[in-house]
This record gives C-alpha cells, sequence and structure tokens, in this order.
C-alpha cells in the first residue's frame, strides 16, 4: 500500500469515510480505519444507513426495545440512526479534540421528505443536534432553495452544519452565502463563532454521469471530446469561488471575530463508469482546506494505487472554465443538468429513506408483543 492518504492529509485534503453501520463501530472496522487509512470523519446520509439496518442482527435488540415501547417507525429510526451516530462521534472524538474541532466529525441528515419545508427543517436540525447531543455532529442540510435560510438559522443557532446536495456553481454562492449570514446571526446573538464549522458538499461523478450520458446521446467529435471532463471542472470553479469568497472583506471580519472557513468537501466520489480511473475524483481534486468523503472501495483504491501529488486545483481555472463554456457549443444545458441532478439527489434520499421506514415497520411489527401484552 502506498501512503497517498497520508500525502492527501499532508496536502490539506481530510479524508472522511462515505458510510456508517454498527458493523463499523462494533467489530472495530472505524477505529481500525482511524488508525490505518487517514479518516478523520464520517458522512452519512438515508441511502447509507437503509442498507446498514436492513438484515443486520446488530439491530435486532434495540429494534426489540423499541417496538415493546410501541413507539412509532418515525422515532424507531430516528432513535436507531442517532444512536449510531453517537457512538461513531465517540470513536472519533479523540481526532476532534486533537484537531480543534476541525475534523473528527460525524454528519447526519435531516429527514429529505423536509427537503423543500424550511421551518420543518430547521426544527429537525435542531432536534437532531439535542439527540446526537455530541459536539462533533455536523447536521446535514440539503441545498434546496427552501434549504437556504434554514442553513442560516441552525447555523445562527450555534449549530454544526453540513450542506449538502451542492451541484451548481450559482447554488454554491448561495450556499456560502448562507452560512455567513448564519455567523453573522451567531455574533449577534452572542455566539463564539470558533465553536461553529461547517463543509459544504458539493457532488462530483453524479456531474459527470449526467453530463456524460447527453454527450453519448448527441454523439459527435466534439462532444467525445468533453467526455468526463465536466465534474471535475466543476468543482475546480467551485473551489475558486470559495477562494473569491474567504477574499472578501466581509469574510475577513467574521474570521477576525473567530469564525472557521466553510471547507468544500468533495462528494460522491465513487466513479460510476468503468472506464475511468478510480481515483480520479481524488487525486484531480486535491487542494488545501478541503474534505473528501469517500465510499470504502474509493478509499481503498486510493490507499492502494492513488496518486496524490500535490495541489490538482491551482491553476486549472482558465481550462476548467472552457470545459463549462463549451458545454452549449453541443446542446449541453448546464443549468438544466445541475436541476436534474438536485432534484434527483433530492429523489433518491427520500425513496431510500421510505424503503428505511418499510424495513424498520417490518421489523418493529416483528417484534410487537403477542396478544396484546
Amino acid at each position: 500500500m502506498t501512503d497517498a492518504l497520508q500525502r492527501l492529509s499532508n496536502e490539506g485534503v481530510a479524508v472522511w469515510l462515505d458510510d456508517l453501520s454498527r458493523k463499523r463501530i462494533q467489530t472495530g472496522n472505524l477505529a481500525e480505519l482511524i488508525r490505518d487509512k487517514h479518516v478523520v470523519g464520517v458522512t452519512t446520509n438515508p441511502t447509507i444507513f437503509q442498507k446498514a439496518i436492513v438484515g443486520d442482527e446488530r439491530y435486532d435488540e434495540q429494534l426489540r426495545d423499541l417496538a415493546v415501547r410501541r413507539v412509532t417507525v418515525e422515532e424507531a429510526v430516528r432513535m436507531i440512526t442517532t444512536a449510531d451516530v453517537r457512538d461513531g462521534a465517540d470513536i472519533l472524538r479523540p481526532v476532534f479534540d486533537a484537531s480543534g474541532g476541525r475534523d473528527g466529525r460525524v454528519s447526519i441528515e435531516v429527514d429529505p421528505r423536509l427537503a423543500h419545508n424550511t421551518e420543518a427543517t430547521i426544527a429537525e436540525a435542531k432536534q437532531l443536534a439535542w439527540l446526537v447531543d455530541r459536539p462533533n455532529t455536523l447536521i446535514k442540510i440539503p441545498a434546496t432553495r427552501a434549504g437556504l435560510p434554514a442553513i442560516t438559522e441552525v447555523i445562527g443557532a450555534g449549530i454544526s452544519v453540513n450542506v449538502t446536495l451542492i451541484f451548481s456553481l450559482e447554488r454554491y454562492r448561495e450556499v456560502m452565502d448562507a452560512y455567513q449570514a448564519g455567523l453573522e446571526k451567531a455574533k449577534a446573538a452572542g455566539i463564539d463563532l470558533s465553536t461553529i464549522q461547517s463543509v459544504a458538499s458539493f457532488f462530483v461523478s453524479r456531474v459527470d454521469t449526467e453530463i456524460d450520458k447527453r454527450l453519448d446521446k448527441r454523439g459527435g467529435d466534439d462532444a467525445k471530446a468533453l467526455r468526463s471532463k465536466s465534474a471535475v471542472a466543476n468543482a475546480r470553479l467551485a473551489y475558486q469561488a470559495y477562494e473569491e469568497v474567504i477574499g472578501a472583506d466581509r469574510w475577513k471580519a467574521l474570521a477576525s471575530a473567530g469564525a472557521n472557513v466553510q471547507r468544500p468537501l468533495w462528494a460522491s466520489t465513487g466513479v460510476k463508469d468503468p472506464s475511468l480511473p478510480d481515483t480520479m475524483y481524488v487525486d484531480d481534486l486535491i487542494a488545501a482546506d478541503t474534505v473528501n468523503t469517500m465510499p470504502e472501495a474509493t478509499l481503498d483504491a486510493e490507499a492502494d494505487h492513488g496518486k496524490a501529488a500535490g495541489d490538482t486545483v491551482h491553476g486549472t481555472y482558465a481550462d476548467a472554465q472552457a470545459v463549462i463554456d463549451a458545454l452549449p457549443t453541443v446542446g449541453i444545458d448546464y443549468d438544466d443538468v445541475v436541476q436534474v441532478l438536485e432534484d434527483e439527489g433530492v429523489s433518491k434520499f427520500e425513496v431510500s429513506w421510505n424503503e428505511l421506514l418499510d424495513a424498520v415497520r417490518g421489523q418493529l411489527e416483528k417484534f410487537a408483543p403477542k396478544d396484546g401484552k
């Protein structure tokens, strides 16, 4: 195994695992990844929990207790998922302490069915923070139109946030604005800004998946020449936008008051197209003050043969912009692509959440007391 993951860390890229389960927690696997593969954080989503809980006997005892108490299926899901997040946060607590709160965090997402309801998202974010009750938690709020004011309110309450499902450069700038507005509210309320952390999860591989599908449908050499270039270009331009924001006077005033930067987090970094290098969305997005949250297969691939050879973002902005600018010339509507991806992202998480509810409902019925006892 090369030490590509160590080199990533040295370049300022925080290595996070995009997965969590009771199996990882109880077998010591998560602790091993922290020790051996430089993992300093964990992200979760409804799909991850759905896959973790279904069919794993490690959840049976808690499910049996919940069934005896006759809790609703929604409450059962929240009790189960927050228990895993709490335990994961405890395992990562030494990393949190050693990094001054920058890393060592576990993310948990608000109910995806609330993605278009601002007030409900705010209420659930506060409830999740209370339920998990660990300082090294990030509450995931989707970057939908309704999510933006929720981000401001939750940050303003002093709760650390992982903004998820960001696809467009315009929406990313709105997310950074919402974060700064939240910090300004927190400051006005007398909250210590240094206690608030945030990451902005900019999705990568799904952009190539959608655009390449459209390029293949169009055909032609000009379309073929753009294949599998848009996702990295989009992310690199996001980092350029990040640098512009932290270089502005508004941010400098917040930083002087103790605020932490909202790090760009590269999400969806598993390669979907088998013809592409399996570490492409890691090695091509190396820059300081970023996070790369990887599924385990990508983490293992990077550890085994990742190239991780220094900054691969700075100096690329003109070429990246040229890729995005070329899309309309081959009939690709960037704005339509990112809106489709946002809508699909929310929808997919809703489907996974409903599948999780159905699975837990079945388990609660299985363990329910018989004959009314």
